[in-house]
């Protein structure tokens, strides 16, 4: 694939600089918020990228430690991308702060308040890395989320559900955050659960995607059955697309499983259908859309598409509507 430069032309990705652990103010958070920044060494008014990871058997993934593959493709080609480690990361396991906590074992809606709360103190995340100070465009957020991540994603893009302690429809959509991209993320609750999955993670029960409004690109693997969460099969992971009103695209990765190649890490023992080209493919689509939605005229969405219609062996399909 052609790689892009961080002003859209065609040229070498651009060299990154990467800075962990920050942490940002977190009132009344349980546990203090830790995030990792990576972004372009070079390049001015650069579009800010939420990053909400996963769960999973490793430790460091599903923390601001993982996803160094995607996120260095995206970092290369002109986003300054924000890390958190969320309360479920499994670094965070066992931490005294944490005990009886409502939300255990995957602390739903603190993960999308992280989101909100690194949008709150931006002026802090900028005054501690100065290598980016005056270098982001505010205007420019989008969100991406990974398997629970990707559920966070759709939370902040508009999705709603009911809280299960209370039944109160929960909304936590951030208008700052105008468009995501979710890979492998959940889909519908009810019938389509498993009965662990209704039983362990009843907010999953009542995931409504008609409120999801903001333009979204959803990703899935069409070899990523999840039995664990869902009796549907790998179709459910596309809820969010069919699901949701339009503008949304819907990317299906031929033969992809739950990792999307391995885009949680490089190496990772959990990343059952490793495939580097699978994963450059994946964050190329990706970027290019969100650079699209944030940067009008940006070229990188039309070149990654064209890429992938004249493979002669496509790595998945695009549908929009």
């Amino acid at each position: 694939m052609t790689p892009i430069s961080i002003n859209g032309s065609s040229t070498h990705p651009a060299v990154v600089v990467s800075v962990s652990p920050l942490v940002l103010p977190a009132p009344g958070r349980p546990v203090e918020l830790q995030v990792r920044v990576t972004a372009p060494a070079t390049g001015n008014h650069l579009p800010l990228l939420l990053l909400s990871h996963g769960q999973g058997p490793s430790n460091n993934l599903s923390s601001l430690n993982g996803y160094a593959p995607l996120v260095q493709h995206l970092a290369a080609r002109g986003f300054v991308v924000v890390q958190p480690t969320h309360l479920s990361s499994a670094t965070l396991k066992g931490h005294p702060g944490l005990k009886d906590h409502p939300e255990m074992p995957l602390f739903w809606r603190e993960r999308a308040l992280d989101m909100t709360r690194i949008l709150d103190a931006l002026a802090v995340l900028e005054a501690a890395v100065p290598e980016i100070a005056g270098r982001i465009d505010q205007g420019k957020v989008a969100v991406v989320g990974h398997s629970m991540g990707g559920h966070t994603a759709s939370l902040l893009l508009g999705a709603r559900l009911n809280d299960p302690t209370t039944g109160d429809t929960v909304n936590v959509r951030d208008a700052r955050i105008t468009t995501g991209a979710l890979l492998a993320a959940p889909g519908r609750g009810g019938e389509a659960l498993s009965a662990m999955a209704s039983r362990r993670y009843p907010f999953l029960l009542t995931t409504d995607f008609s409120t999801m409004t903001a333009p979204a690109l959803v990703v899935a693997g069409d070899n990523d059955p999840s039995p664990h969460l869902t009796v549907l099969g790998s179709p459910w992971h596309t809820d969010p697309y069919r699901l949701a009103p339009a503008p949304k695209t819907l990317l299906t990765v031929h033969g992809a499983e739950h990792m999307l190649g391995g885009i949680s890490g490089f190496d990772a023992a959990e990343t059952s259908d490793e495939n580097p080209a699978r994963v450059e493919a994946v964050a190329h689509l990706t970027g290019g859309y969100l650079r699209a939605q944030l940067i009008p005229g940006d070229p990188t969405w039309r070149e990654a598409q064209n890429a992938l219609l004249s493979s002669a062996n496509p790595i998945g399909k695009l549908v929009s509507k």
